[in-house]
């Protein structure tokens, strides 16, 4: 679409910016949310559509860092995507999308980009792969008894306000994150975003409850965050505990603050909407059909430039492989690239050398972090083996020690 412009907005234009996103998602633009919003936003990491001088197209970039396999690495966190209804299906998202790309690509920024898909198939077409996956977990209480074999804790489950609450929960958190590749780091900002509790926040639940678990020498090694529903009827008490994030640093400490949010009294039903692919919870359980699961994707990696970001990770075995990289929305990351690394760090550049594999850049985001396998990907016929034994050895490599996590949607 010739006609439109794209570019940053400065700080004058976020509320029409702002205004574009949320009516485009079914809601209303409210003074509060836009302001709360304004301590995060990073104008000159937006770009807006503009058509005659009115906004109909939106992204940005949130600068932050994320745990990927071998430490923490910076990455673009892609969000407020939208493009107006008045001007769909006119190429303005893939406009958005390559340009925001390339200027990540040509200003030698973050190697990888992330994002949290609104809908499943929009993405794919822009290189993103889904590299995490989240479980919805609804639980019957009285169906949640712990076994007797699970480690239990001699210390104690104690309610407390959210002031004495966050700097034990930032604690906890920054321990769980340092070793779960995923998992973004908070700063103060994001801290105060993440515990914002606001009524339109709450969606007709309680305030946001606080629980830390203190060991018997005073050290906290675990907390979780819970709203109450209440949802009865003549008939029935279906009212829920909603359960926020779980942590804990301990076995004993993370299956204490399960007991006790399957032992609230008046409310039956348990929900969890980011519980992690490998919750150890489901095999702490007497009764594993307690839990129903519903498994979603979550968090979709882009690599940005393929060479720095796969010499950016470390791997869980060595490896030496030369990769055929399909990539024709960001056409520099294509070609033959040796990759060649350990736990310790990696190497990847350019090579004449035959091809080992032939992957597209959608399926090394979707590997990026260790989840889905590249010999999982091979099987649905998205990676292609030349050299025998070089998919085995690659789909070890890049496969971390566990499943990859996002607890945040951002």
């Amino acid at each position: 679409m010739t006609d439109v412009e794209i570019r940053p907005i400065d700080g004058t234009e976020l509320p029409a910016f702002f205004r574009t996103i949320v009516e485009t998602f079914g809601d209303d633009a409210r003074d509060e949310d836009r302001e709360r919003e304004a301590l995060l936003f990073e104008p000159e990491r937006s770009l807006a559509c503009f058509d005659g001088g009115e906004i109909v197209g939106t992204t940005a970039i949130y600068t932050r860092t994320m745990t990927m396999p071998g430490g923490p690495r910076p990455f673009a966190g892609v969000t407020a995507v939208s493009v107006a209804p008045t001007h769909r299906r006119r190429g303005l998202l893939t406009d958005l999308m390559r340009r925001q790309l390339t200027d990540l690509h040509e200003g030698g920024r973050e190697a990888v980009a992330a994002l949290w898909a609104s809908e499943g198939p929009i993405y794919g077409r822009f290189g993103y792969g889904p590299a995490a996956r989240r479980v919805i977990l609804t639980g019957t209480k009285d169906r949640m008894r712990l076994r007797p074999d699970v480690p239990t804790s001699s210390g104690r489950v104690t309610l407390v306000p959210v002031e004495r609450a966050r700097p034990h929960e930032e604690e906890v958190y920054g321990a769980v994150a340092a070793r779960t590749p995923g998992f973004l780091a908070r700063d103060e900002r994001w801290w105060d975003r993440a515990l914002f509790d606001g009524k339109r926040a709450r969606h007709g639940a309680t305030a946001r409850r606080h629980v830390l678990h203190t060991e018997q020498d005073g050290s906290v090694t675990g907390y979780a965050t819970y709203r109450c529903r209440n949802k009865w009827s003549p008939e029935e008490n279906r009212s829920e505990v909603e359960v926020g994030e779980v942590l804990a640093t301990t076995p004993s400490a993370y299956a204490a603050l399960w007991s006790f949010l399957a032992g609230i009294d008046l409310h039956p039903v348990v929900t969890r909407r980011l519980a992690p692919l490998e919750d150890p919870l489901e095999t702490m359980l007497v009764d594993p059909r307690a839990l129903r699961r519903v498994v979603d994707d979550s968090l979709w990696i882009r690599l940005v430039d393929v060479d720095r970001a796969l010499a950016g990770r470390a791997y869980s075995a060595p490896v030496d492989v030369v990769l055929e990289v399909a990539d024709t929305f960001c056409p520099w990351n294509a070609g033959r690239w040796r990759l060649s690394g350990d736990a310790s760090g990696a190497t990847c550049e350019r090579t004449a050398d035959a091809a080992d594999l032939t992957v597209a850049s959608t399926e090394l985001g979707a590997a990026y972090l260790g989840g889905p396998r590249l010999a999982l990907l091979a099987g649905a016929g998205l990676v292609t083996e030349h050299t025998p034994g070089a998919l085995a050895a690659a789909s070890g490599a890049f496969a971390g020690e566990q499943e990859p996590w996002c607890p945040e949607v951002f």
